[in-house]
């Protein structure tokens, strides 16, 4: 579903944020991405998307080309960032019927879609309000269902938890595992290992723009928890 081939970007002087970059997510992968501050994950999610141009490398998504055929790639992924920039002065709700119209979404389809994870993160009551006046999670929530209206096969996540209290964590960490049982594949990035440790069955970890480590959760862990390994491969 994601594949990060040899990606490297360079910022200034020659200093390279990703430094060959490997990543392969399959569908059905709940793929977690791990590294600190400033390590490369977030440069790498934005070329993922189409955000970031780069030089070296090709990513590809559901066998096309980023850089080739962007398009192509936008139509089959949803994208949250760590801190989402929303339309402030609409609605909710018409926020989320822009999104929709863009991926050409039929009016039946988004009002199911729109009712079901609304009620799910409880902010349907709010969808009439002007998005200015909502909360730094609320308009978490609002990004989170505006990524699944187009019933993503990738969804490429930063830091998705942040600011999102537990039962919308539970709820969404459900949503994502509920789209992998369905083909679809996510990707994201978290500070939080303990809730990659749960949730991923495959998990990167990135130091000074290399891959360190990477493998199945089984694979890098062998016994240990996804904390103590992190901490070794840190070193």
């Amino acid at each position: 579903m994601l594949e990060i081939k040899n990606y490297s970007k360079s910022y200034g002087e020659g200093k390279k944020a990703a430094d060959n970059v490997n990543i392969t997510v399959e569908s059905g992968d709940i793929y977690g991405f791990i590294g600190h501050n400033g390590a490369g994950k977030s440069t790498t999610i934005r070329a993922v998307v189409g955000v970031l141009d780069f030089e070296e490398g090709e990513i590809f998504i559901d066998g096309h080309s980023v850089k080739k055929e962007p398009m192509e790639c936008k139509r089959v992924t949803a994208y949250i960032p760590d801190n989402p920039d929303l339309y402030e002065n609409l609605t909710g709700i018409q926020y989320l019927n822009f999104v929709a119209d863009v991926f050409d979404i039929d009016e039946a389809e988004r009002a199911q879609r729109i009712k079901k994870y609304g009620e799910a993160f409880e902010i349907t009551s709010a969808l009439g309000d002007q998005i200015s006046s909502y909360s730094h999670g609320m308009k978490q929530k609002v990004a989170i269902i505006s990524a699944l209206i187009h019933e993503p096969k990738l969804m490429v996540l930063d830091e998705p938890f942040v600011g999102l209290d537990p039962k919308s964590t539970f709820t969404l960490k459900e949503i994502m595992r509920d789209m992998c049982n369905h083909g679809a594949a996510v990707f994201f990035s978290t500070h939080v290992l303990d809730v990659a440790e749960k949730l991923c069955n495959k998990v990167a970890i990135i130091k000074q723009g290399r891959i360190i480590a990477s493998g199945t959760m089984e694979e890098l862990t062998e016994g240990h928890s996804l904390e103590e390994t992190f901490l070794e491969a840190d070193q």
